[in-house]
């Protein structure tokens, strides 16, 4: 009888859904140390900063980066004699 239809509750479907959340990934901070240094070469800024590398290697693990702040040269009788660079060094701390 549709009177009986019509009093029927309509069927529902009710349905949970549970979305698990990826685990958050772990987060590695790594610490890193600055120290400023000059150096200077006979021959480029390149190698000036090279060998600001190779000085700081000496005394610090780790090297990552060297970040060349400014160039500088010192000239002669119109040549240039010497190439400096002020850089930054950057280096992981254990």
């Amino acid at each position: 009888d549709w009177r009986q239809a019509a009093m029927t509750p309509p069927n529902i479907l009710c349905y949970n859904i549970f979305l698990e959340a990826p685990a958050p990934k772990e987060v590695h901070m790594t610490m890193l140390k600055v120290i400023e240094v000059l150096a200077e070469s006979d021959k480029s800024w390149e190698d000036a900063a090279q060998s600001a590398v190779k000085t700081a290697q000496e005394s610090v693990r780790n090297v990552r980066s060297i970040y060349v702040k400014n160039l500088e040269a010192s000239v002669e009788n119109g040549k240039i004699k010497k190439y400096r660079v002020n850089g930054k060094i950057s280096f992981v701390l254990d």
